[in-house]
């Protein structure tokens, strides 16, 4: 089994902890460890280091070393720049099909989740082997605890054998109470962007869906046989569409199964997701520095000063040396928006 690891995101979400030189996955969110060694760590038993690859984007190869100082060095897949994750993964495959057996079992993942429970995570894998030989291309739904509006979902059709369900439909992000008819009605999973595939199969639905892609890819490998791996891919590159998987692969396969999970996952998209995987006091406040709060609650805060607040519910506070960020949680995840704005606006010392 090959783990396929994408670590080339801006993290645009986690402004202005998260910027271009370090963005989200070269985080320490939990913990002492960045949140791509903790995926990395997280693969230890059931996939070697040796055969785990990272899928990243030039400006990011010096950061992943520095993460990740044991992974051999031809062990990372470098992207001009990123795309989206349709030519990220295709870029990847065109570089495992001389390295691994055309057969071989690959696990696509984000770097930058959090999964809870180890075990249950490997067992899923284990679990995917089966219809992945059988020719389905494998996605995991996790099983939802509340109507979440921040994620597209999965719709759940006949079993295909215990615990392996054929994929009826993708649903992109719903409304409240879209949400709330899709939990009522019980086979519907939010998407978690995990994959899990052989690698013939998922050529083989590059070459049907995406020919374009294959088009440019075959053009990507005769520059490598070439030019040796580290050839400037750019002007083939720019032309990728930018399409995610889903879009371009997974909403029109004919044979996709979907395995239900629960241990424990969160993509972290926003500082509120990050503040629900986080510990809270009497008061569900996670202030992480000393502190004196009145009449405040549900508050997440993130600084090196000493905090008050008083009177403020739902709070995420954000600094860092030359920035300060305040939302509600409840629209945490437009903070890419402030983003969009400093880009737009030139203000690259605050990118």
């Amino acid at each position: 089994m090959i783990a396929l690891i994408m670590a080339g995101g801006s993290g645009t979400r986690f402004w202005p902890l998260s910027r271009k030189n370090k963005p989200k996955q070269f985080l320490r969110i939990k913990g002492e460890q960045s949140m791509l060694q903790l995926t990395v760590d997280r693969l230890k038993g059931c996939i070697p280091l040796q055969q785990v690859y990272i899928v990243t984007a030039a400006a990011q190869v010096e950061l992943v070393k520095e993460h990740l100082p044991q992974l051999p060095a031809d062990n990372i897949i470098i992207e001009p720049f990123g795309m989206n994750t349709a030519p990220c993964i295709g870029l990847s495959l065109a570089y495992l099909k001389s390295r691994i057996p055309a057969d071989e079992s690959i696990v696509v993942l984000p770097a930058d989740h959090v999964i809870q429970n180890t075990d249950a995570f490997l067992e899923s894998l284990v679990q995917a082997e089966k219809p992945a030989s059988e020719g389905y291309l494998v996605t995991f739904g996790i099983t939802p605890d509340y109507p979440a509006t921040g994620y597209g979902y999965i719709e759940a059709g006949p079993s295909i054998s215990e615990g392996i369900l054929q994929v009826a439909r993708f649903k992109e992000k719903p409304d409240l109470d879209t949400a709330k008819g899709f939990l009522r009605q019980g086979n519907f999973y939010w998407n978690s962007g995990m994959f899990f595939w052989k690698l013939n199969t998922i050529w083989k639905a590059f070459e049907t869906h995406l020919p374009n892609v294959i088009q440019l890819l075959e053009e990507i490998m005769f520059t490598w046989k070439h030019q040796g791996r580290t050839a400037n891919l750019t002007d083939i590159y720019i032309r990728m569409p930018k399409t995610p998987i889903d879009i371009g692969i997974m909403e029109k396969a004919d044979k996709r199964a979907v395995i239900p999970v629960n241990y424990g996952w969160s993509d972290v998209g926003s500082w509120k997701a990050l503040a629900d995987i986080t510990p809270t006091d009497a008061e569900g406040n996670s202030i992480l520095t000393r502190h004196l709060n009145v009449d405040a609650k549900g508050n997440y805060v993130v600084s090196r000063k000493f905090v008050s607040l008083v009177g403020v519910d739902n709070l995420c506070v954000i600094e860092t040396d030359d920035a300060l960020l305040i939302t509600t949680k409840a629209r945490s995840e437009d903070v890419k928006k402030i983003v969009d704005k400093l880009n737009a606006d030139h203000q690259e010392d605050l990118l």
